[in-house]
């Protein structure tokens, strides 16, 4: 079984948690940023809102996974038609922020609990950023 679903908007990477002394409780605290947190709940609905249009009862993967992840970016607006078209066209690819890696971890933590129980059965994992007209992030996970 697979799952399959689309993250509208921009690709976000997982930002990093601030750390600081809390005078209040005296011991370190952490917060992740509020940027992250909606991206991460946003990934969840989608991929909740996936689940709920396939026929068969869905169960929380439990075995080793496949994970697919493609990232598109919009091309800047200030882009010439000629530059537009080779990045549209997968001459030109983004190396622009967010990070892959950064994209990765919100996405797979965000589906801990929610599609399979930790992102440690993730064993096999694909991931590219492309430009498209329209910015999104498409997920597949699938059993292996």
């Amino acid at each position: 079984m697979t799952i399959d679903f689309t993250i509208p908007g921009n690709p976000q990477g997982k930002a990093r948690a601030r750390t600081f002394y809390n005078t209040r409780v005296k011991h370190m605290s952490s917060i992740t940023p509020e940027k992250t947190v909606l991206y991460e709940n946003l990934i969840k609905t989608r991929c909740l809102e996936a689940l709920e249009h396939q026929t068969l009862p869905f169960t929380i993967f439990e075995g080793p996974l496949d994970v697919t992840i493609k990232c598109f970016f919009a091309p800047p607006k200030s882009t010439s038609k000629k530059v537009r078209k080779k990045m549209l066209d997968s001459e030109i690819l983004p190396t622009k922020k967010p990070d892959i890696d950064n994209i990765c971890k919100v996405v797979l933590d965000a589906l801990n609990g929610i599609a399979y129980k930790d992102d440690t059965q993730v064993v096999q994992l694909q991931m590219e950023k492309l430009y498209n007209d329209e910015p999104y992030v498409r997920v597949w996970i699938s059993e292996m």
